[in-house]
């Protein structure tokens, strides 16, 4: 699958024009809803307190901190609901699960709880997709807005690219839809290859 780039020029937006654009956005999902692809298999959460936790090895910590969440995102997902959208997500993963995803497993599965509607899409799958070159991060909001979502090489949020082409943002919506459709439910998933894993071994130190 091609890079959304080549369906037609997109505008890059640094951290905080994305920040903002995406926020203004979101809430006016619609009925399109939201449909996120998310590809790599670790990126980096800094001021998230759960990901802290695992990142300096307190695994127990960060499930305890997750956990601890469900009031805030009961509030999200009602919110989302009276706006009159849903989120839905396609969850690449390729295994071994790596410790980072190990750990946005269980972040997931916690908002799936409240109506996120993910699935996953494994190895087999994503290789369909990948004929020419790995498959992009995206966010597509609704019929009208889409992002590629970019990353600095140590896996920090970056910024965006913003497509407002309604052909760009039709075909990629229509992919997420087929992979989403193609993958296997977060929570069967989740009970299958995700519960019962030992804690993962984090290698790298805080900096």
């Amino acid at each position: 699958m091609l890079s959304p780039q080549a369906d037609g020029s997109g505008r890059r937006l640094g951290l905080d024009d994305y920040s903002e654009d995406f926020g203004r956005h979101f809430w006016r999902s619609g009925p399109d809803g939201f449909w996120k692809l998310e590809r790599q298999q670790s990126f980096q959460e800094p001021g998230v307190e759960s990901w802290e936790a695992f990142r300096k090895g307190h695994w127990d910590e960060s499930l305890a901190l997750i956990e601890g969440q469900r009031g805030h995102y009961g509030k999200y997902f009602r919110r989302i609901a009276g706006s009159g959208f849903a989120l839905h997500r396609v969850r690449c993963v390729e295994e071994p699960i790596s410790p980072y995803l190990q750990w946005e497993l269980h972040l997931l599965h916690l908002k799936a709880q409240f109506g996120e509607d993910t699935r996953v899409l494994g190895r087999d799958g994503i290789l369909r997709y990948e004929a020419q070159r790995p498959l992009p991060e995206i966010v597509v909001l609704g019929s009208s807005v889409m992002y590629e979502v970019l990353y600095d090489d140590d896996g920090k949020l970056a910024g965006g690219i913003r497509f407002d082409d309604p052909r760009t943002i039709s075909r990629w919506q229509k992919a997420i839809r087929e992979m989403h459709r193609a993958g296997e439910p977060l929570d069967d998933f989740f009970a299958r290859r995700v519960a019962r894993l030992p804690p993962p071994a984090v290698t790298e130190k805080p900096g």
